[in-house]
């Protein structure tokens, strides 16, 4: 069989698998969350927040809404090194990003089904 009619039947083949692809995932929400920072920024996020006194009072201060918060959260890179994390059932993960040109870091305790914010601080090198 010569090589054009080998890549026509290639081209052929993978041109209709990308289609049934497009069909079969074309309504649903997938994501490609494999990283242990996107796993774990996903999992805050989807569960039930509940805010401390201190975080209302900093979020407050800094004239912030929920969907800064939300930006702030999704945008943000989890400091794994600096988390308390397997102690218990809540781990302590530690956020940082950048909010109004200043690094902030968000503390946020991961329990099994709800998020604590429990601080919102600038970064203090």
């Amino acid at each position: 069989m010569k090589f054009i009619t080998r890549l026509g039947y290639y081209l052929g083949g993978f041109s209709v698998g990308l289609i049934l692809l497009a069909v079969f995932l074309g309504g649903k929400k997938t994501s490609c969350d494999y990283g242990p920072n996107s796993r774990t920024i996903k999992n805050i996020a989807i569960k039930k927040p509940y805010y401390s006194e201190v975080f209302m009072e900093s979020f407050n201060s800094l004239k912030l809404d929920s969907t800064e918060l939300r930006k702030f959260l999704v945008g943000g890179k989890v400091d794994f090194s600096n988390s308390k994390i397997g102690k218990d059932s809540c781990n302590t993960y530690l956020i940082e990003n950048h909010l109004k040109d200043k690094l902030y870091i968000l503390q946020v305790q991961n329990c099994d089904s709800v998020a604590h914010y429990l601080a919102i601080e600038p970064k203090i090198d």
